[in-house]
């Protein structure tokens, strides 16, 4: 799924390449895909592009007084064409999902791959107007995001601290991966309680947290859509790779299965060396 780093590295691919340029045709190819109606997709014809924004994970491509949103979810992505063939695909042909097409030749196709359809586009006149827009947390890399505002959200949170840092309403634009490589720079168990952090703990984490961030975003900026997959991937230390040795201490990468996901993480570097239990296979052993 990309996350805050791999989204702000889109932001900029395509406020590079589409800002003043005008919309010729925007063509659904999955039913499912569109989540509003008012205004229709074709009132974005004609409309002069630029700028995109970001928020959280959500991509907001201006267009004249209107803007399109897109949230990519777990198995969405942008594909860039410099040209594109003069026949329109059918709708329903593989993994494509709508087509931005541009008066000049060119634009971008949106993608989503598996069975579970869940990237999401709407046209919008205030990307407020977004429900998942409007009830997202504050940014992890805005202005005034310091050590006491994190520590504000962590007060008197009795979740796991995994999960606080993907819940978009809490914090914007981590997800599963960010949160493990997170903790694993903090050196903490991905399930220890939030509000049971005391004030170092408090800062080391949200170092962690910039730190992680900040790396990621420069390391993804300037990178061509296309190979953003392979960047954060080759950037990561523990997500995805249960079963090889921390870079950090060359202990096994642990991992934990829950129903739609899973995490990883390092027993010696977060938790004292004692393994997490798996839920999942718990709950298959009684």
């Amino acid at each position: 799924m990309p996350e805050l780093p791999e989204v702000e590295a889109l932001r900029g691919f395509l406020e590079e390449r589409l800002t003043g340029r005008v919309v010729r045709r925007v063509l659904p190819l999955a039913v499912s895909v569109l989540k509003t109606y008012d205004p229709p997709l074709t009132a974005l014809e004609g409309g002069r592009a630029g700028p995109v924004a970001r928020y959280g994970k959500f991509l907001d491509l201006g267009v004249g007084d209107l803007h399109l949103v897109t949230h990519l979810a777990r198995a969405g992505w942008l594909r860039w064409h410099d040209t594109f063939p003069a026949r329109p695909p059918g709708p329903g042909k593989g993994p494509l999902a709508l087509r931005v097409e541009l008066e000049e030749g060119g634009g971008f196709d949106l993608t989503e791959a598996g069975t579970q359809k869940r990237l999401a586009v709407y046209v919008v006149r205030d990307p407020r107007e977004v429900p998942g827009i409007a009830r997202l947390g504050p940014d992890p890399l805005a202005e005034g995001f310091d050590r006491d505002a994190f520590a504000a959200l962590l007060a008197g949170e009795r979740r796991q601290i995994k999960g606080v840092l993907r819940d978009q309403s809490v914090i914007a634009g981590i997800g599963n991966a960010y949160s493990d490589e997170i903790l694993h720079t903090a050196r903490v168990s991905p399930f220890k309680l939030a509000a049971s952090f005391d004030e170092d703990q408090v800062t080391h984490l949200y170092r962690a947290v910039e730190d992680t961030l900040r790396t990621a975003v420069e390391r993804a900026r300037g990178v061509a859509a296309g190979q953003l997959k392979a960047e954060k991937k080759s950037g990561l230390q523990v997500h995805g790779r249960a079963g090889e040795p921390c870079p950090v201490c060359g202990d096994t990468v642990r991992s934990v299965s829950f129903a739609d996901s899973s995490l990883q993480y390092c027993p010696t570097c977060q938790t004292g060396g004692k393994p997490l239990a798996d839920r999942r296979l718990s709950r298959l052993l009684k």
